[in-house]
Formats: C-alpha cells, structure tokens, sequence
C-alpha cells in the first residue's frame, strides 16, 4: 500500500557548478528511480548551519512531498548516500 512522504533533503551545493535547480531535479529523478511518484517539490532555500558540519558552513534545504511504498524508503536513502551532494537527508509520513 502506497503512503504519503515528506523527505526533507540537505543539498552540498559548495563548489557545484551546475544550477540549484539542476541538482534538486537530479535528487527527484533519482528518488522516482526507487519508486516514488513525486507530488510536489520545495526549495526551501540555503540556510547556515549552527555549527559547521563536516567542513561545511550551510547547505539548499528541499522539501519533497512524494507516494511510495514502505519498502522503496530504504532503497531511496541507500541510494542518495551514495551520492555526494546529498549531506542529509531526513523521511516521515504525511498525515
């Protein structure tokens, strides 16, 4: 049974020529690879850390609300660890 998601998804956009944009698409095509069918997505903007993590001062919050499976949620976060642009990235349902 399919359930309704927020991930919400810290970008490391320092020193990434490409546009926000391109990268927060990217993200989404990568999540839909793995099962979800994107709803909606919002770019949240570039926010400082309070502290720096990891070397890195801030980093482009996107919100992503999407419908996937249970199961297709691990296989979303096994894959976007793999990918370096990706600093965090956090999932709960909707509703």
């Amino acid at each position: 049974m399919s359930r309704k998601y927020e991930g919400l998804i810290v970008l490391n956009t320092h020193g990434v020529e490409d546009s926000v944009n391109d990268l927060v698409s990217a993200v989404a095509k990568e999540m839909e690879a793995e099962g979800a069918k994107m709803e909606e997505i919002q770019q949240l903007g570039r926010k400082k850390f309070a502290y720096n993590a990891r070397h890195l001062e801030g980093g482009q919050y996107v919100s992503y609300i999407f419908d996937a499976e249970p199961a297709s949620i691990d296989k979303i976060q096994t894959k976007l660890k793999l990918n370096d642009l990706v600093f965090l990235q956090h999932y709960r349902t909707q509703g």
